[in-house]
């Protein structure tokens, strides 16, 4: 299968298996017909955003989110596993609290042949407001984890997604934060936006 062997070359500059990184390059890759710039947020070493370049293509604008200095301290509304999973540091999936200097994410770009790629520094509340995409953003995937990371994000950058664009939201499933978020938008926001499974990657399809 094209996507697992995808995974090769990225499999330093991502956390996810290659069962997971194939699910959310199945999901992608449904949308190679659609123009439009990709933007991920929370990219660790960048491996996602890189594996979804070369899928998409290497004519797109890429958006590569992240404050290279790990996620945030947990909020009250990100759940108790959350705060265990911040506290427990010895933990081998704790990855230094999600933190990659942004070498890695410029060198999994490059090995991905993505020539309009931006690499943006910093936290989401700071480098979102004012942010417009060159083109309308078909594919966005989020990987903020907690609460206020996901509303920041969704906020912000939804209104950018064209019509029959993906949102793909990670964690969605792992922590409250990140799942509340989601629900907490589309309320406020009155969207018709459906959440769905792609490949058994959880997504907002915007109509």
């Amino acid at each position: 299968m094209r996507h697992a062997k995808l995974y090769k070359p990225y499999a330093d500059f991502t956390m996810a298996r290659l069962s997971w990184f194939v699910k959310n390059m199945l999901a992608v890759s449904d949308l190679r017909w659609l123009p439009g710039s990709v933007v991920e947020c929370g990219v660790w070493r960048g491996g996602m955003s890189a594996g979804m370049a070369e899928v998409l293509g290497p004519d797109r604008s890429y958006y590569v989110f992240d404050s290279f200095e790990g996620l945030p301290p947990v909020g009250e509304q990100d759940g108790e596993a959350a705060v265990r999973w911040q506290s427990d540091t010895e933990s081998p999936t704790y990855y230094d609290n999600c933190s990659a200097p942004i070498d890695f994410a410029r060198r999994a770009m490059e090995i991905a042949r993505a020539p309009k790629h931006r690499l943006v520094n910093g936290w989401f509340e700071d480098t979102l407001p004012g942010f417009v995409p060159e083109q309308p953003i078909a594919v966005l995937r989020l990987d903020g984890d907690w609460y206020e990371s996901t509303m920041t994000c969704l906020k912000g950058l939804v209104p950018h997604v064209c019509a029959r664009g993906l949102v793909l939201i990670d964690h969605y499933h792992a922590w409250d934060g990140c799942s509340l978020a989601a629900h907490d938008v589309l309320s406020q926001t009155h969207s018709t936006a459906r959440l769905s499974e792609r490949y058994g990657a959880t997504a907002l399809e915007v109509r």
